[in-house]
């Protein structure tokens, strides 16, 4: 029988500790490089690029340039009740913006359109700022679980179908303002952002970057955002988090927090406020400029668009004195677009060209070359092609006013007021150092807190991968393996499936007979003693997969949804972090948290333990590089949850009195029925699917090669007397003996 469950205090911890910044020298050159390019690269490079020194660097500096003007937002900090500070803040704003987003919803089809297509820009965002804030470093925090709650109520429990996201973009698409996936290189040209839009939305991604360092702001931000809801008002659509969610949230992280951390979560509420006020100005702003814009104004908009992209094509082609080459290459050379008084003046002497001369029926050579047949068909898309063919008409019919063309100016201010602070930041906890750490204890401590030490990205970069090549000796020969079968073999569903079952049943399941004598207490708790690194960091290899711009496969909603589980789905009593502190707990063993100094001081756990944990951590930083070696690393960890050793260690650790939980929760929850070890193979086969259906038969080989190397590096540390075997002579044919050594 089970002992009773062994109690645990909660993790109340609202921040992390205050720690300086390390990137490698050479690495602010690039951010400035990426800042001189202005606000649409910075967005760009915050969206596509979120493993590499230079976003973490561009994150850490757009955050202080937001973050450094807040504090003056809120007169200081909070003056008693917090939640009641926060709600005075928002349900103001809210009242204050009702009477500006009910004039938006009742605007014109066409200017509507184009509002909230610029509003897609932030509304596609939402959330973002919770999809790497569960990590070795904030778990098992209370605040943590509880955010990690909403994450997964947002992201539609893993269904990308179900998320909020994906009913914000079916909103927007009703509207008449579709737009492409936010990592979709067209994404803020689609949306016509301005760049006081892609400006302010680049202080939620930057927050994505950071979140562990800024925890008291994604609290702030997250209930703010939420609980303004300008998206929800503007598209009608259900609150995506119960406002009831929200509040209880605040007031809980209010009972915890201490007055600094109350003040930073204060300030990132009026922050959020003040972005969110100034956005729905800058769309009252839009909305008016289409309102009142000429018919000549939107002809220059849509030829300025184009114009760069026109090239050589145009032969003699000229207007006025001047060829069309040499007018457009102007055009595309002309920082900012086109120069409105040089557009006006092209479109003047245009209008008088022979290509607008009428002709009989009222048709023209223009027009005629923007049809299907003509030279120009599909330059222009079916709603262009309708204005440019208006405004032809206006001049067949005899408009020969003054054309002036009113420069797009919309939101400018809100650029001349935050973009100094935010190109100028230079926060003083960024330190510029390559020195490496100092050996395994050090590197894990850089690895948990990886937000610190962005310097070691590329040493865990270097790590993963040299893991990945040597593991592949056991592509021969890990047929011999204990635990696993990591021979290599062609990829089909039928054979994978047929793989895993085998190595299910005939090295995890049939081997297991109960033990006939239990070793002693101090031998149980040294062999548990080998686990417990890798027990406090569960789920840590999942748990940047799926965020922002990165959740469109099948696989990427399912490897969510298992790492979702290992989290307890928010729930922290099934949190799996919770369960490894009750049976440490129960075993007499209390450790300081793997993010703390103190950690790497610790003498619990042994020394020669931490290979296995740090390729785990130095992999998960890289789910983008290393996203087929993650399903084959999944695909053998969730297998090894189950069978003869877990059942063995459940029997010891019963018969002594302590507490089974985790070694428990795993047993059921990774059987190859219909739990985590059969949906790591589902998950692969979905993926491989779509490579055949979007790259072809010929691709899936080089995809599963790397699948399956992932599942490999998982054997390599598990499998470690069958290696010596390897090293010594020529390789085994049989299993390795029972008393096979785990170097977890």
């Amino acid at each position: 029988m089970s002992a009773e469950p062994t109690h645990v205090p909660d993790d109340t911890t609202t921040s992390l500790p205050r720690r300086p910044f390390h990137f490698t020298p050479g690495t602010g050159e690039a951010v400035d490089a990426v800042l001189a390019a202005g606000p649409h690269e910075v967005f760009r490079t915050l969206v596509r690029d979120r493993e590499s020194e230079v976003t973490l660097l561009l994150a850490r500096r757009v955050l202080h340039g937001f973050l450094g003007r807040a504090a003056g937002l809120t007169g200081g900090p909070p003056d008693g009740d917090l939640s009641a500070a926060v709600h005075g803040l928002v349900e103001g704003t809210r009242d204050e913006l009702a009477p500006a987003l009910a004039a938006l919803n009742g605007a014109e089809p066409g200017v509507r359109a184009e509002v909230l297509r610029q509003r897609g820009v932030v509304a596609l965002l939402a959330g973002c700022w919770l999809d790497a804030v569960s990590q070795p470093a904030t778990q098992p925090a209370v605040v943590v679980n509880r955010l990690f709650a909403q994450h997964f109520e947002l992201a539609g429990g893993g269904d990308p179908l179900r998320s909020a996201h994906h009913h914000r973009a079916r909103a927007l698409e009703d509207a008449g303002a579709a737009l492409p996936g936010i990592a979709a290189a067209d994404f803020l040209d689609r949306a016509n952002a301005r760049p006081a839009t892609a400006l302010l939305a680049c202080f939620p991604l930057a927050l994505s970057v950071l979140p562990g360092n800024f925890l008291p702001e994604v609290v702030g931000v997250h209930h703010a955002f939420h609980r303004l809801g300008i998206d929800d008002r503007l598209l009608g659509t259900p609150p995506p988090v119960p406002p009831a969610e929200l509040d209880e949230l605040l007031a809980e992280y209010a009972a915890q927090a201490d007055p600094v951390d109350q003040a930073r979560l204060l300030a990132a509420v009026a922050l959020t406020v003040q972005l969110e006020r100034e956005h729905v100005g800058l769309l009252t702003e839009l909305a008016e400029f289409r309102r009142t814009r000429t018919l000549e104004s939107e002809v220059a908009e849509v030829i300025s668009r184009h114009a760069p992209l026109a090239g050589r094509q145009h032969g003699r082609a000229a207007v006025g004195d001047r060829s069309l080459v040499e007018v457009f290459a102007e055009f595309g050379r002309t920082a900012g677009g086109a120069d409105p008084a040089a557009l006006a003046h092209f479109l003047t002497e245009f209008r008088e060209s022979p290509y607008l001369a009428e002709l009989p029926g009222g048709d023209c050579r223009f027009l005629a070359a923007i049809r299907f047949g003509g030279p120009m068909f599909g330059i222009f898309d079916e709603r262009e092609a309708a204005l440019l063919a208006d405004w032809v008409a206006t001049v067949h019919n005899g408009e020969r006013g003054e054309i002036v063309v009113r420069p797009n100016t919309v939101g400018d201010h809100v650029v001349d007021r935050w973009w100094p602070a935010v190109a100028d930041a230079h926060p003083d906890d960024v330190v510029f150092d390559d020195t490496p750490p100092s050996g395994d204890r050090e590197l894990f401590y850089r690895l948990v807190n990886i937000e610190n030490w962005a310097n070691t990205l590329p040493l865990a970069a270097e790590r993963a991968e040299q893991c990945f090549v040597d593991a592949q000796v056991l592509f021969e020969h890990g047929a011999g393996g204990r635990y696993t079968d990591a021979s290599f073999f062609d990829y089909d569903p039928d054979a994978l499936y047929a793989r895993a079952e085998r190595i299910y049943w005939e090295k995890l399941v049939d081997p297991y007979e109960p033990l006939t004598e239990v070793p002693d207490a101090d031998e149980v708790l040294f062999r548990q003693s080998t686990y417990h690194l890798t027990y406090l960091i569960d789920g840590a290899w999942l748990h940047r997969v799926g965020r922002l711009g990165r959740r469109e496969r099948e696989s990427d909603g399912m490897l969510f949804r298992i790492h979702a589980d290992e989290m307890g789905n928010g729930d922290l009593r099934k949190n799996h972090l919770t369960l490894t502190r009750r049976a440490l707990a129960s075993q007499g063993t209390r450790l300081p948290h793997i993010r703390t100094e103190e950690f790497v001081d610790q003498d619990d756990l042994p020394d020669d333990m931490y290979g296995f944990a740090l390729q785990q951590l130095s992999m998960c930083l890289f789910p983008d590089r290393f996203y087929n070696e993650i399903l084959g690393y999944n695909l053998a960890i969730e297998m090894f949850g189950s069978g003869e050793m877990r059942l063995h260690e459940i029997q010891k650790l019963r018969h002594h009195g302590f507490d089974d939980c985790y070694e428990q929760a795993h047993l059921t929850i990774d059987n190859f029925s219909a739990g985590h070890a059969k949906q790591a193979a589902d998950i692969i086969v979905a993926y491989l699917d779509r490579v055949r259906r979007t790259s072809g038969e010929a691709a899936v080989a080089g995809e599963w090669h790397r699948v399956w190397r992932g599942y490999a590096s998982f054997a390599y540390f598990l499998e470690q007397p069958l290696l010596r075997e390897v090293a010594a002579g020529p390789p085994v044919a049989h299993p390795v003996p029972e008393d096979a050594e785990l170097v977890l």
